[in-house]
């Protein structure tokens, strides 16, 4: 019998690390930041200039993605696997004319984002 007795014990023992193990790792894994992508088709007659990501309902942009780069007419870009920490990001474009553009995606995904003469641009006090 004793030999029964020390097995649950231990067996006990190595469930209750178990639960604490997990329980210990959980806050880990919520703060782990989502690979995103997106693919911006430009299918507008206006280049884009540069791109910036925010999180959704801030004004605090992050750096321009395109660099020294633009998105000419016709063409696209895909800014891939950039950290996103909430559940969704805004990804806004200005365009040559300074104007905004911006759409909203999905942390932990993938998508396209068409850009076209008729997406609706912010240019401030137009």
């Amino acid at each position: 019998m004793k030999s029964s007795h020390s097995s649950r014990t231990w067996r006990g023992l190595v469930i209750v690390f178990a639960a604490f193990v997990a329980a210990a790792s959980a806050p880990l894994l919520s703060t782990a930041q989502p690979a995103t992508s997106v693919n911006i088709v430009n299918n507008s007659s206006r280049t884009i200039s540069q791109v910036y990501l925010a999180a959704v309902g801030s004004s605090d942009w992050s750096n321009n993605q395109l660099g020294n780069s633009v998105i000419a007419a016709g063409q696209s870009l895909n800014l891939n696997n950039f950290a996103c920490d909430q559940q969704q990001i805004r990804v806004i474009a200005e365009d040559q004319d300074g104007c905004f553009v911006s759409t909203t995606i999905s942390c932990g995904q993938s998508a396209t984002w068409t850009i076209t003469n008729d997406t609706a641009r912010d240019c401030g006090s137009e």
